[in-house]
């Protein structure tokens, strides 16, 4: 007997075990009285990305990093994770990857040098590069004192260092580098970026303070992913404005016979807890998922704004009138939304990712 996918256990899970909110005053809901609801998108994307192997390492990504990720996720996306019209980002996909540093010794007096490694490879095939950037804290308060700190950039060959200089003004006590230039060579990329980070101690002449390393610098890489999310709904062919009013005044009377028939065609909640499926390990943000979907009867008379084809109009003219065993129209999404998530990724970075069409907005009958 053939076994069950591990993502098909994983939704009978869901259906069976009751949301966060209702799980302690509630017994399990059997899973017979349950709405039937499709299969959820985003899990399906992003269980290709969940922990599930010995090289996973969960909890690297820490620290000023994250804090970094959380503030931008946040002026990106609300708190259900929808993505926020005024975001500025310019595109669907940005990861942080985290250094590699070399040396165990780099405080020499009052300078504090660590060559640090950035290594790309392992991009999927549909992350396209748009931009990088190396953000790091150009000041750092000490006691006495505060710390100054600058990024050179290591050439492959002998050639000299080059002193890289922030594109804007620091925000929120960070500065962005501009690195594109290189990490791209033509219409490829390169495998990894080396820089020195070099941070002088200034302070009162006598004062001490102790040694505490700086936060590595990181990387973000601004990247178009061509895939994330669903294909977006086909856009209906182009016709003249022959709406379901129309249509209906052609068959005499159905207006004063049906029109005071109420659909129950409308969204319903389904939210989904990232914690119940113990995932909130290495999802951030949101906490909560909630696709929506679509149920109820449609009426049979299609108002205009359920934005129905004319052929559903037809369809459900001929189920009432002409042949009952012609199945009414099916009641489906028919606007969506992306989410956007912020997650671990297997090698401790971080990524934020826009889903498209991952939440469903309106109703419509097909």
């Amino acid at each position: 007997m053939a076994m069950p996918c591990p993502f098909t256990s994983l939704l009978l899970l869901l259906l069976v075990v009751p949301p966060l909110s209702q799980a302690a005053n509630q017994s399990p809901v059997p899973l017979g009285s349950l709405p039937a609801v499709p299969t959820l998108p985003l899990l399906q994307a992003l269980q290709t990305r969940a922990p599930g192997s010995p090289g996973w390492q969960a909890g690297l990504a820490s620290g000023q990093p994250l804090r970094y990720m959380l503030n931008l996720y946040r002026r990106a996306a609300d708190r259900e994770g929808r993505p926020r019209r005024s975001r500025s980002l310019g595109t669907n996909t940005i990861r942080l990857v985290q250094a590699s540093s070399h040396g165990s010794q780099p405080w020499a007096g009052r300078w504090y040098l660590q060559a640090l490694t950035y290594y790309l490879e392992g991009q999927p095939e549909a992350e396209h590069l748009l931009r990088a950037t190396v953000v790091y804290l150009p000041t750092l308060s000490l006691a006495h004192g505060r710390l100054l700190c600058a990024l050179e950039l290591v050439a492959a060959s002998e050639a000299p260092r080059v002193l890289l200089s922030p594109t804007a003004r620091p925000r929120h006590g960070w500065a962005e580098v501009d690195v594109t230039p290189y990490l791209v060579l033509g219409n490829s990329s390169v495998g990894s970026l080396a820089l020195q980070h070099v941070c002088v101690r200034a302070g009162r002449a006598g004062g001490h303070d102790t040694l505490v390393a700086p936060s590595h610098p990181f990387l973000l890489l601004y990247l178009n992913d061509t895939q994330a999310g669903l294909a977006a709904p086909a856009a209906e062919p182009h016709r003249h404005r022959r709406d379901t009013g129309t249509l209906a005044h052609d068959l005499p009377n159905y207006l004063r016979e049906q029109g005071g028939e109420k659909s129950d065609c409308s969204l319903r909640p389904f939210p989904v807890s990232f914690a119940q499926l113990g995932w909130d390990h290495w999802i951030i943000a949101p906490h909560r998922y909630n696709p929506r979907y679509c149920k109820g009867t449609c009426p049979h008379l299609l108002r205009y704004d359920y934005h129905a084809p004319n052929h559903a109009v037809v369809q459900s003219f001929v189920h009432q009138l002409v042949d009952a065993n012609v199945p009414r129209p099916s009641c489906v999404p028919y606007r969506y939304s992306p989410i956007s998530v912020l997650m671990i990724e297997r090698n401790g970075g971080i990524l934020y990712k826009e889903y498209e069409n991952m939440i469903a907005e309106s109703c419509t009958c097909r």
